[in-house]
């Protein structure tokens, strides 16, 4: 790393102020480091992921419903994670380190996958088969979940603080293109992760299916080793902003000092009574959630700073943490209406995949874990044509000058999802009939003579869906909350993806358990011929439209977000949605 005098030079001061020997750090040098880091450590992690349920089925003898779960609570943990990493890095160690811990946490992580396949003993062998044994022993398991478990926290360092730390690059110099610096940097920065993106459910899934998993696997540990070399061979270079303060920090504090002072009794609307944010108009705090005011309130028996500002954040807080807390509660009712949207069949499409023609062109075939791409292209497709074609035909023919608002895309892309979970349990439908009529009920691997074709129309109605839901969601976020909490928004939304995944892996386990009760076959039975996954997505279909007439009722609680009055100030520049408030710094 760096000798100690050069690490005294580096010093920061608090809140990111750079000293003087920092402004010569940084700049435009430093991104391909970091941009080449973040884009190979998605290759890497994306890449395993889309035929994990096969190497779980094939090599460690789960059953589809044990793999599902298990890949469930394998995403889930990297979403959960990724909200630590940020907190972790705002508040103890900075970016630059937590990144680096992160990089090299996948690359073991990464190379402990690889060797359970270059090593027959850690996973079970075919002889063990014959005598029985049909599942992995408790140490080949515990090598399994802790290699899962290393990506994991190896996502859950990087990807929440990679964008926020090459940012950090760019907005130490004073100088008049700063802005546009960073517009460039944002726009390379998400185009190399979409690259990133197809490249491992391409590239990398072809590989696994037609080279084995040991290359499969090898290659992304090879990736990952790059990353992470990248990333510290740039070390000289960085600015590394000291830790200040994290958001989640406060939101514990106004609980912890709402309890602290529940016997109190809420004084009269004063501006006096209550803490007060430095530097800031006076407020008195708002009457929803009324029990959190009591955070706030000035209690004799605590001593304030001579400013009159809070000195013991744990005994006394402002009224604008308090209001800052009460709005990420008001978000909680639509931010759960998306939870059961992203309730994901992924594996299962993998495993239907398997079984249909893949043959695209020629003898070319199409990788069973590669479907995903089809969400992507599509949703790339979409945005850029919602945005360039349809916002000008609604604000020329409907007075709509920004489109349609966010919860209007919001249902649009839940109804969307239902379609394509409804056209799954059809499409699900015909390949079953299909598999017994062709004499396969008993071959879950045979190829039967449906083109994969079938499976392309509800993945292009999930990017759809995508499309509208998940921008709008986050621009939701966005607005219903104060700009200081802005980069919260897309926290918001990556814990909505661990909460689908907790809420998948829940009811893939209830529906195996409940459906094979009285030694009926699962619907979730690992011969998907015999199964009836069209019956799971059917079943998905009707929550979906259960969670949409919620979203119903729960959207017309929602006005206007806060300071915008209904078209007026839809258009000022302030208020608009920047994707570049959105990395979870």
């Amino acid at each position: 790393m760096m000798d100690s005098s050069g690490a005294t030079n580096e010093k920061l001061l608090e809140n990111g102020t750079p000293s003087s020997s920092q402004m010569r750090k940084g700049g435009l040098r430093t991104m391909p480091f970091i941009i080449v880091n973040e884009s190979l450590e998605k290759v890497a992690s994306y890449g395993i992921m889309p035929n994990m349920i096969l190497y779980l089925r094939d090599e460690y003898r789960m059953s589809i419903a044990k793999g599902t779960s298990v890949i469930y609570t394998w995403t889930a943990a990297s979403d959960i994670l990724s909200i630590f990493g940020a907190f972790l890095s705002d508040s103890y160690l900075g970016r630059f380190l937590v990144i680096a811990i992160g990089s090299f946490s996948s690359l073991l992580g990464l190379t402990m996958l690889w060797l359970t396949a270059m090593i027959p003993d850690l996973k079970p062998t075919r002889e063990s088969d014959m005598l029985g044994c049909n599942s992995a022993t408790a140490v080949q398991l515990a090598l399994l979940f802790f290699s899962m478990g290393l990506i994991s926290i190896g996502a859950g360092c990087v990807r929440p603080c990679s964008i926020a730390f090459g940012a950090d690059q760019l907005t130490i110099k004073e100088r008049s293109n700063d802005e546009r610096l960073l517009d460039s940097y944002f726009n390379w920065y998400y185009t190399s992760i979409a690259i990133s993106s197809m490249i491992a459910l391409s590239v990398i899934v072809y590989i696994q299916e037609n080279l084995g998993w040991k290359i499969g696997f090898g290659l992304p540990a090879l990736l990952m080793f790059i990353s992470a070399a990248s990333f510290i061979l740039g070390s000289p270079f960085y600015v590394k902003v000291k830790p200040g303060h994290s958001l989640l920090t406060t939101f514990v504090q106004v609980a912890v000092v709402a309890v602290k002072n529940r016997k109190l009794s809420l004084p009269d609307c004063n501006f006096d009574q209550f803490y007060q944010d430095r530097d800031s108009e006076p407020m008195i705090p708002t009457d929803s959630l009324r029990c959190l005011n009591k955070a706030c309130i000035k209690n004799t028996g605590t001593v304030s700073n001579p400013d009159v500002s809070v000195s013991d954040p744990w005994s006394q807080c402002t009224v604008g943490q308090v209001e800052s807390l009460k709005s990420l509660v008001r978000l909680l009712p639509m931010w759960s209406s998306g939870v059961l949207m992203m309730v994901s069949q992924g594996s299962f499409s993998t495993l239907q995949a398997t079984t249909l023609d893949r043959r695209l062109f020629g003898n070319f075939k199409m990788p069973a874990g590669s479907f995903n791409l089809i969400m992507i292209l599509t949703l790339s497709i979409v945005i850029p044509l919602y945005d360039r074609i349809m916002v000008p035909l609604l604000a020329k023919y409907r007075g709509l000058p920004n489109g349609f608002g966010s919860k209007t895309r919001i249902g649009i892309g839940l109804l969307f999802v239902c379609a394509a979970k409804g056209t799954s349990a059809v499409v699900e439908t015909i390949r079953r009939n299909a598999a017994i009529e062709q004499g396969f009920e008993d071959q879950p691997n045979a190829i039967i003579d449906m083109s994969v074709f079938w499976l392309f129309p509800e993945f292009i109605l999930l990017g759809i869906g995508e499309a509208f839901n998940t921008v709008a969601q986050v621009e939701f976020f966005y607005n219903y909350i104060p700009k200081t909490m802005s980069s919260f928004a897309m926290a918001l939304f990556t814990l909505e993806l661990a909460a689908a995944s907790v809420v998948g892996s829940v009811l893939v386990n209830i529906v195996d358990k409940v459906t094979s009760v009285g030694g009926e076959e699962s619907w979730l039975a690992t011969n998907i011929n015999r199964a009836h996954l069209n019956y799971y997505y059917a079943l998905l279909t009707c929550i979906g439209l259960i969670n949409y007439l919620y979203f119903l009722a729960i959207s017309c609680a929602y006005g206007p977000p806060p300071g915008q009055t209904l078209g007026a100030s839809a258009g000022k520049e302030e208020e608009k949605f920047d994707y570049r408030e959105l990395h979870t710094s």
